[in-house]
């Protein structure tokens, strides 16, 4: 089914959480460890590209004056919640997965680095001759500059790599294969020339059980004549593969608000979403200019059967919001590119 993406736009927020937290010996069983666990070379979920389990990639942008970012909030989410919540976090992958200030909806943003907190995104290559798929490898190095090869399962991943043109097209959300060496890699559509960022989203695990949960950014510089792409108009809904995303809320600076997206069709709403990566929806929010980065889950049940977060804008300005969603349990290779 191939994608269909439209961009409706943003200004907008969130709230940090714990850094780093120490795995029990009982949970050790949570952690990918690359000799044991590696995903082999041809799984398709780490080499093909855009293939959501079941789903589709909806880019929506939706745009806010200051003003209306300071303006009352709304309660998108009043009535019933409805659906089974998505299945819980595995018990032994040492609980669910809380992103710290750097990865998170909180005041802070992440991906702005290549490194943080003692850990370093080291790609293999950053430079491409010409735009197309290109195999993507790099490592999460160390203090000790030696590539890491122990992270907890967040998601149901052991690492989430966002891939996103400096214009904010082209979103991929990609989960790269680890090899024993620590060396992490994976097959990305680099379409068009022009900058990229790429996102790692990890939670690393030290000799001392103790978790770093960051994501950490690096710029992938493709050969060619960029055309960059402006930012479509504002708007509260954008369609898809015959659907229509509707998105209620008003995000605030500096307070967490309730976002509520539900996926509609045929002017009803679409009862049959379905859990990807362990829960019913994931937002990643992409700041205009510094392309700060904030990854945000949702409550573990549908409310009125759409997908409800909360999310506080870090600062004032424009924001792009890429929502994944499962529906129709279909498996197709998308090309997540977006124009």
């Amino acid at each position: 089914m191939p994608e269909q993406s439209t961009q409706p736009e943003a200004r907008v927020p969130g709230q940090a959480a714990p850094a780093a937290e120490t795995v029990p010996e009982a949970d050790q069983d949570a952690v990918v460890r690359a000799q044991q666990r590696a995903r082999p070379a041809g799984d398709p979920a780490g080499n093909r590209i855009g293939v959501l389990v079941g789903g589709l990639i909806l880019a929506l942008v939706v745009g806010f004056t200051l003003g209306k970012l300071l303006g009352p909030a709304e309660s998108p989410t009043a009535g019933a919640t409805t659906g089974a919540p998505a299945a819980a976090p595995d018990p032994s992958a040492g609980g669910a997965h809380v992103h710290s200030p750097l990865a998170s909806a909180g005041s802070e943003v992440g991906g702005l680095s290549v490194s943080s907190g003692g850990y370093t995104m080291v790609p293999a290559a950053a430079v491409f001759a010409a735009p197309g798929p290109q195999d993507l490898k790099f490592t999460i190095n160390g203090a000790d500059g030696k590539p890491v090869t122990t992270f907890a399962i967040m998601h149901e991943k052991p690492l989430h790599l966002i891939v996103v043109r400096r214009d904010m097209t082209g979103y991929q959300h990609l989960h790269p294969a680890m090899a024993p060496d620590g060396t992490w890699s994976v097959r990305a559509d680099l379409a068009t020339s022009g900058v990229w960022r790429a996102y790692a989203d990890f939670t690393a695990i030290n000799a001392a059980g103790t978790q770093t949960a960051l994501a950490l950014g690096a710029d992938l510089t493709v050969a060619g004549d960029h055309r960059p792409v402006p930012l479509p108009a504002m708007a509260r809904e954008a369609a898809v593969d015959g659907q229509t995303v509707v998105f209620e809320g008003t995000p605030v600076i500096g307070a967490s608000q309730p976002l509520l997206f539900t996926v509609q069709q045929g002017g009803q709403t679409v009862t049959g979403l379905e859990p990807y990566l362990g829960s019913f929806g994931h937002l990643v929010v992409l700041r205009e200019l510094d392309l700060g980065y904030v990854h945000v889950h949702p409550e573990p049940a549908l409310v009125n059967g759409g997908v409800k977060f909360w999310m506080s804008a870090p600062s004032p300005g424009r924001y792009r919001m890429f929502f994944d969603y499962s529906v129709g349990a279909r498996y197709a290779p998308r090309s997540s590119r977006s124009r």
